[in-house]
């Protein structure tokens, strides 16, 4: 289905590097992390914007609101799990009770991150983000949509929190693609059920969507890029039409995207519900294919979580 393979992060640094150019109030922090995250690919263009904190993430989000006070539009970036974690009680009460201006980066998001094991993996960081007043969660689903994503995150006032992965994953949206903060896409039509998914496991949901098909199974696919707003009337719309939801994230199955959707649900419209995501367990190191395969997260498990749904929806 797409043979270009690039990871989100990459999107992340081009995003930076044209916000540099066209808006001089964008500067990037990072937490010594710069080549991993791509920020450094802005360093080498804007150096008097650039700001190597070193390790610590709560001065580099305390710095960013200062700088986002004083007119700035600052990028905090390092790994997602050190940014939700550490500097979680700065971006709380510094970044998001003043809703200040300040975009928090998060990469290496879910297991994907591979070897680096179950202390790098951000498994609980669209949870910790999503319950903060004044914060938008955006979860990009490839490299073009992440830079989309970025540009976005620069052209809207108050706290951001984008989560990038580290691996290359396959590049399946266009440049002239649109991308709005808070509207899903549907990428595939269906009417059986629907399949809710963000980030880069996205990818598996369309692989999902054909297998179903041989299967005489219509199965709606919905990129639901951004967590936080959640795009309320497409998910309620997808569950009026189809009558069963299947959520696909590469996190906890806790409080991230499947329980922003099942809130929305049990509220307005209650379906069957189905979530794919790591069930409540720590990661551990290995390839990006097995970790996937280990932790339920291929296209083979949403087409389960799909039938499973459908036979309670009867």
């Amino acid at each position: 289905m797409s043979d270009k393979m690039l990871p989100t992060r990459d999107g992340y640094g081009h995003g930076l590097v044209e916000l540099g150019a066209v808006n001089p109030e964008v500067v990037v922090l990072d937490a010594d992390l710069a080549k991993s995250t791509r920020s450094d690919w802005f360093a080498a263009k804007y150096p008097d914007r650039f700001f190597d904190m070193g390790i610590a993430e709560q001065d580099m989000v305390g710095t960013a609101a200062g700088l986002a006070l004083g007119g700035k539009i600052p990028f905090a970036t390092t790994y997602g799990v050190f940014l939700a974690g550490r500097a979680w009680d700065q971006i709380r009460t510094t970044v998001c009770y003043a809703n200040l201006n300040v975009k928090i980066a998060g990469n290496h998001g879910g297991i994907s991150v591979g070897a680096d094991g179950a202390t790098h993996q951000a498994l609980e960081d669209i949870a910790l983000m999503r319950v903060l007043p004044n914060m938008r969660v955006i979860v990009p689903c490839d490299a073009v949509e992440a830079k989309k994503a970025t540009l976005a995150a620069a052209a809207v006032h108050g706290p951001c929190f984008l989560r990038f992965a580290r691996e290359a994953t396959p590049v399946f949206t266009a440049e002239g693609d649109g991308f709005e903060i808070g509207k899903a896409i549907t990428l595939r039509e269906g009417t059986d059920a629907t399949i809710i998914a963000c980030g880069p496991i996205v990818y598996e949901a369309l692989l999902a969507h054909e297998t179903l098909k041989a299967k005489g199974i219509s199965a709606r696919v919905v990129n639901m890029h951004t967590v936080k707003p959640l795009d309320e009337a497409a998910v309620l719309k997808a569950a009026a039409e189809t009558g069963a939801i299947v959520t696909a994230e590469e996190h906890q199955i806790y409080g991230g995207l499947g329980g922003a959707v099942a809130e929305a649900l049990v509220r307005h419209m209650p379906v069957p519900v189905a979530m794919v995501g790591v069930r409540d367990t720590f990661g551990e190191s290995g390839t990006p294919e097995e970790l996937a395969a280990r932790y339920g997260l291929t296209a083979t498990d949403i087409v389960a979580a799909v039938v499973e749904a459908l036979e309670r929806k009867q």
